[in-house]
């Protein structure tokens, strides 16, 4: 059940079942990592660090102590620890419900109004407070200065072109108040990518010209070979990146070295505000450390028992490789089902520049039938071993969401009236080699062009043109650079675009719906229409087929509205509209996504969904939580 009740329009935050009670009066434990800073008096002790109100995790984990080894492909990946450390203003538990977490209280008034109280005696891991100053600081004197945020505040706190009204109420109360709803405020806090609507305002107003001399903060800058003061406080404030050890930093971990480098290290934060029931302070790990190594090794590292935790730059190919040196290098992989919509979508450009191309991508017939004409179950055992689900590009059986029928409408494997419905376009000429053609001679040969990163979706297609040539439709592979893919794409330039499917296939209804609807440009089936909407009708085509603007229409609906019933009711529309349209041709889906954990690592489930979105990869089941035992004393010594 959801902690957040619902009660005359009014949200209030209750007790959490996953971060219990408050802490009120129990012994504290202080973490060894500190006992030399505190006898120092270096660092007060921890009653005195915390919150008066901190999370308390129950039941406890495990002991204090040790490290984790994990891998990055290169310097700037260890930003994702900004990801799945997950430390949010609310975010979700693995109910998908939505929780206070750095808030102690949140209250929401129809999706208007939003009143967040902090925790007395929250404190940055430099020790200052987190206030009301550090969310007004934030608005405005970054967010709305225009040398600091050349585009404005973010896209997702405008209402109707309109921003909220912010107040200070007192120093751990902010208000944030639309005239209309504003159902995407929460869900956006609550994503892998933490929006950041506070800053570290003590440490950040000394590199502000508002608050600092401004030629010296400028010849400073030109130390650094930057062009202002603007780009040096931008440069610092890199909550995110994670290239500023200076930088306050709320998360159970604060990086303490630069690039260039080889290995990054962060330790705990001695602020942290979570304790478990037993008066132990989070994290239980004193650091994490980030190895930088070539992507293709991650495997082999794991199998010759290099790493401690490992999950993202893993895939399904890996797993037979890292069980092979489980026993011998003392791990275990964990394999968690990946919530995506499916491993590989195929996009009909419906924006394609080439007429003959375009009136095909956009007869519901011929994607029907280019579904119609693919063997998901031969895929599905080439591709996972047999283990995915075959079907459209939907929502996932865990989603609350989800319609089994929709997983199979229009996506059986029926190549007789796949060849029916071509028949019925009218591409009934073929060439001596059985090939249909278009009606200005051309043969049907799709070039479907792709990024190339992904054996799964390269082996995918190879095996598509065998089913394709059966009914008459020839299929050309083209790789190529992401970044050359995506402006051929914004050009109409691509004719058919494989990629993976919907990032967030577990959504529940209080998530925004935009990935489903033609707003964006990064979405292959209509970056034209997607260009559009973001530019406000500056770049990019309106959206001129009637079932893709009901899809905008019902995103207006939920976008305007608290109800949950009718958000519910939206989603459920949107989903049904996509199985029937097939704007994406969907697949398989359920690849498992292997995690290694090293004997004697504790705290991540044996099974769950690992996501982008909502889970933050490994996020919402809390790495804070994560121990060794008693008996990995050697490995917890690294």
């Amino acid at each position: 059940m959801s902690t957040i009740l619902r009660t005359k329009g009014l949200f209030l935050a209750a007790a959490l079942s996953l971060f219990a009670l408050p802490a009120l009066a129990r012994t504290l434990v202080e973490p060894p990592f500190f006992a030399d800073k505190v006898a120092k008096n270096e660092l007060p002790p921890l009653a005195e660090r915390l919150p008066q109100n901190s999370i308390v995790v129950n039941p406890p984990g495990g002991d204090y102590g040790g490290d984790v080894v994990t891998l990055v492909p290169r310097a700037r990946d260890i930003r994702y620890i900004s990801t799945y450390a997950y430390t949010r203003l609310v975010g979700y538990d693995r109910q998908l419900d939505l929780q206070p977490d750095l808030l102690e209280r949140l209250e929401n008034e129809d999706d208007r109004v939003f009143t967040f109280t902090l925790r007395a005696g929250h404190r940055w891991s430099d020790g200052s407070p987190f206030t009301a100053e550090d969310f007004r600081y934030y608005w405005e004197d970054v967010a709305q200065n225009r040398e600091l945020s050349p585009a404005g505040p973010p896209e997702f706190m405008m209402v109707d072109g309109k921003l909220p009204r912010f107040e200070v109420l007192d120093e751990r109360t902010v208000r944030y108040t639309w005239d209309k709803p504003n159902p995407r405020f929460l869900p956006q806090l609550a994503g892998p990518l933490d929006p950041g609507i506070y800053r570290a305002s003590a440490y950040l107003k000394r590199f502000h010209a508002k608050y600092a001399d401004q030629a010296a903060l400028d010849e400073e800058a030109r130390k650094q070979k930057l062009k202002s003061w603007a780009a040096l406080h931008n440069r610092l404030d890199d909550m995110k990146e994670q290239t500023n050890p200076d930088l306050p930093t709320l998360q159970p971990w604060r990086i303490t070295n630069t690039a260039p480098a080889s290995r990054f290290v962060f330790e705990r934060n001695p602020y942290y505000h979570r304790i478990d029931d037993e008066g132990r302070q989070l994290p239980y790990l004193d650091r994490i450390i980030m190895d930088v190594s070539a992507p293709g090794l991650f495997a082999a590292k794991a199998n010759a028992g290099e790493v401690d935790l490992l999950f993202r730059g893993l895939s399904m190919t890996d797993v037979p490789i890292l069980k092979e040196g489980e026993k011998a290098k003392g791990y275990k992989t964990l394999l968690w089902p990946y919530a995506r919509g499916t491993e590989l979508a195929l996009y009909p450009n419906l924006n394609t520049t080439d007429p003959v191309w375009r009136k095909l991508n956009r007869d519901v017939r011929y994607r029907r039938a280019l579904s119609l004409g693919i063997d998901r179950r031969t895929l599905n055992n080439a591709l996972l071993f047999g283990l995915g689900v075959e079907g459209n590009n939907t929502v996932v059986a865990e989603s609350p969401l989800f319609s089994p029928e929709l997983r199979t409408l229009n996506a059986t494997y029926d190549p007789a009236e796949a060849s029916r419905l071509l028949d019925e376009i009218g591409l009934t000429e073929r060439n001596g080699a059985g090939i249909r053609l278009l009606p200005d001679g051309r043969e049907l040969e799709i070039i479907v062009e792709t990024d190339g990163e992904s054996s799964l979706v390269v082996d995918g297609l190879t095996l598509i043109a065998e089913f394709w040539r059966e009914i008459g439709v020839k299929l050309f592979i083209k790789p190529q650079d992401r970044t050359v893919l995506r402006n051929r794409s914004y050009a109409g330039l691509t004719v058919m675009v494989a990629s993976a499917g919907f990032d967030n296939a577990i959504p529940t209804a209080i998530m925004p719906p935009t990935e489903y609807a033609p707003m964006r440009q990064d979405n292959y089936a209509w970056p034209k229409w997607g260009q559009y909407v973001e530019t406000k009708g500056k770049n990019g085509d309106p959206v001129d087929i009637p079932e893709a603007e009901r899809l905008l229409q019902l995103y207006e609906t939920w976008m305007n509205t608290g109800n949950r019933t009718v958000q519910r009711e939206v989603w459920t529309e949107m989903l049904r509209n996509h199985a029937e349209n097939q704007w994406v041709i969907g697949t398989v889906a359920g690849a498992l996504q292997p995690i290694v954990l090293r004997n004697g690592l504790h705290g991540l489930p044996d099974k769950a969904l690992y996501s982008w979105e909502p889970t933050a990869m490994i996020g919402i089941y809390r790495p804070d939580e994560l121990y060794w035992n008693k008996a990995a004393g050697k490995e917890a010594r690294r």
